[in-house]
């Protein structure tokens, strides 16, 4: 796999990236819904005014942890490949996709769903952090259906959807193996 370099992220002042922390810690024990300009200035220990100095509004303050998860992910994703051997790929890949999305529930479902703030986002950011996908398969369509696969596993796994007793480490392993052969 070739070396692929991370896009340059958005700057941010020592503030900025305190507030981003801060509102991550929000988002990560309260959830998405809980997370409010008040609730992080409260947080910080300052005035809700005082919070946009360093960012427009929510809306800014979601973008900023969107980039964050999708460069988190993307990392991990690119560090689990590195140096595995082609038919290794897709199972690697799940495994550290999952590992990565359960260890990070809310910022996991702040970056992956509802409207992706494209426009807030460096260029690039995206379809680098979804390139190992595409590494993984070789397919674009393929990468697309796998990523999909994933995600859904995912959500439902942090929503408690499957029912009690079930094995979802052999049901990862399943679709990995599905999902090799079709690469």
């Amino acid at each position: 796999m070739n070396a692929v370099r991370q896009p340059t992220r958005t700057p941010r002042t020592p503030r900025a990236a305190q507030i981003v922390a801060a509102a991550r810690d929000l988002l990560e024990e309260r959830g998405r819904d809980e997370l409010t300009m008040r609730a992080l200035a409260e947080r910080l220990g300052i005035r809700a005014p005082s919070l946009y100095k360093h960012f427009l509004n929510k809306e800014a303050v979601e973008a900023a942890l969107v980039e964050d998860g999708l460069a988190e992910m993307g990392a991990a994703l690119h560090t689990a490949l590195r140096k595995v051997p082609a038919p290794d790929r897709v199972p690697v890949l799940l495994a550290a996709y999952r590992r990565h999305a359960l260890a990070h529930p809310g910022l996991y479902r702040l970056a992956t769903t509802g409207p992706l703030p494209r426009e807030a986002l460096p260029d690039g950011l995206e379809e680098w952090a979804g390139s190992p996908f595409f590494h993984a398969t070789k397919d674009s369509h393929l990468a697309q259906a796998l990523w999909s696969y994933a995600h859904g596993m995912v959500v439902l796994e942090l929503d408690a959807r499957y029912p009690d007793g079930s094995d979802l480490n052999r049901t990862w392993q399943a679709g990995a193996r599905a999902f090799a052969t079709g690469s």
